[in-house]
């Protein structure tokens, strides 16, 4: 165990938490959770837009008749959710090089605001089209916020800036600093979308339709469920690492779903945005846990996992499962491995055939995190009750592959009880 555990932590382990660490995946990851509280608020107004109630209800009349204003909030926050995200990448990226943070941030946004050609619409003018300020050009946003503050560094390191005297104020001279830098990528994305008239996310999305075809499929989600629990059963924060690569696709899928929906599709694209994860696998957290809390909490003899069980059950509801992950601990726990392991694999297979099939609304909401999951599913597939029933399935069936492992551990821990009983009495 000792030898497969070394070998793990060289050859997979270390390499993959290297990688979440790494500069770029790190500036992408903490741009796309800044532009969180914006996507979670803007999508809620679609559940106002389309109310979960029979057709016959006033609130489904108004919503009908009101329902351009309504969307208004959507179309302003989740919908062009790229241009927060790009400033987002930009200012963490500039701030990791230990250079202003602010225009970083600044000329990311106008990177990704010259991908766009704007149009003029007779009676209207110059209309810029926000399409590409969504999901659909997330992709693009990460290529240009990147490398517009790599321009900025590189001429801030080779001293290609206005030195502005010391008597400037410092917020005056940073913004004369970044004047050659910021011409410099005007510029040059002007050259690209104008002069060369290159659709760049035209370019993209094909270069990336392997991988967002790939991420939907069933193997597409297996794969991510199974490293996140390998991770986390070496201790490795699985989510940290997977969702450092694998979020930006996720994020596509939910802006799509919720574009299909402000749209009045009749079905949605995607399958698997993130909060499909968040409400049918990760239940209770990481693992989904929360049937193992359920089944300490009924079933433990040992005094030690019941008094684990009624501390943890309350965070566990609430997704947080780090109380259990380390306190059991399942960390190197060859018998809780199994089953932390296996159910995410199992729910998942079950949640995607479920929604696949139509027997399940696919998820296009960002509800919070911490939401008890019934209500979570509830909230995230816009008011579909059958969600709730897939949510309380799932933890049934956590429940029941962890009951027998936890046995088979709570025997040991009491026999462990039992042993120090005897020798503090010796």
């Amino acid at each position: 165990m000792k030898v497969f555990i070394a070998w793990l932590e060289k050859y997979l382990s270390g390499p993959m938490a290297r990688l979440s660490e790494q500069r770029h995946l790190m500036a992408i990851r903490d741009g796309v959770i800044s532009a969180l509280p914006f996507i979670i608020v803007g999508s809620f107004f679609l559940i106002i837009a389309f109310p979960p109630v029979p057709e016959e209800w006033a609130i489904k009349a108004w919503a009908n008749e009101h329902l351009v204003q309504i969307l208004i909030p959507y179309r302003v926050t989740m919908f062009i959710m790229s241009l927060y995200i790009a400033f987002g990448v930009g200012y963490n990226l500039a701030r990791s090089y230990k250079i202003d943070a602010l225009s970083g941030g600044q000329i990311a946004v106008s990177a990704l605001l010259l991908t766009i050609v704007p149009q003029v619409m007779e009676g209207q003018g110059w209309v810029l089209p926000m399409a590409n300020l969504g999901g659909h050009g997330l992709f693009v946003t990460m290529i240009v916020s990147i490398l517009s503050v790599e321009i900025l560094r590189f001429c801030k390191t080779k001293n290609i800036t206005f030195k502005m005297p010391e008597q400037v104020p410092p917020s005056v001279a940073r913004s004369f600093e970044a004047l050659i830098p910021v011409a410099f990528v005007i510029v040059l994305m002007t050259i690209i979308t104008v002069v060369f008239g290159i659709d760049l996310h035209s370019l993209v999305d094909k270069a990336a339709a392997p991988i967002v075809k790939a991420g939907d499929s069933l193997a597409g989600v297996l794969i991510p469920v199974f490293l996140i629990t390998f991770f986390w059963a070496f201790g490795i924060h699985g989510v940290s690492v997977v969702g450092t690569v694998a979020r930006p696709v996720w994020e596509v899928y939910l802006a799509k779903n919720a574009e299909a929906v402000a749209g009045g599709a009749a079905s949605m694209p995607h399958i698997a945005p993130e909060p499909f994860y968040q409400w049918f696998i990760w239940i209770g957290g990481s693992g989904a846990t929360l049937g193992l809390v359920l089944a300490m909490l009924l079933f433990a003899r040992s005094q030690y996992l019941k008094t684990l069980s009624r501390t943890s059950f309350v965070p566990g509801l609430f997704n947080i499962n780090e109380p259990i992950i380390f306190g059991t601990p399942i960390v190197l726990n060859p018998i809780l491995i199994i089953p932390f392991v296996a159910v995410p694999l199992i729910i998942a297979t079950i949640s995607y055939i479920a929604t696949a099939t139509g027997l399940v609304t696919p998820t296009y909401i960002l509800a919070p995190w911490t939401l008890p999951g019934p209500i979570g599913a509830y909230l995230a597939t816009g008011g579909d009750w059958r969600a709730v029933v897939l949510n309380i399935v799932n933890i049934a069936i956590s429940f029941m592959v962890y009951l027998p492992f936890m046995k088979i551990y709570d025997k040991k821990m009491v026999q462990m009880e039992q042993d120090d009983q005897t020798s503090q009495v010796a």
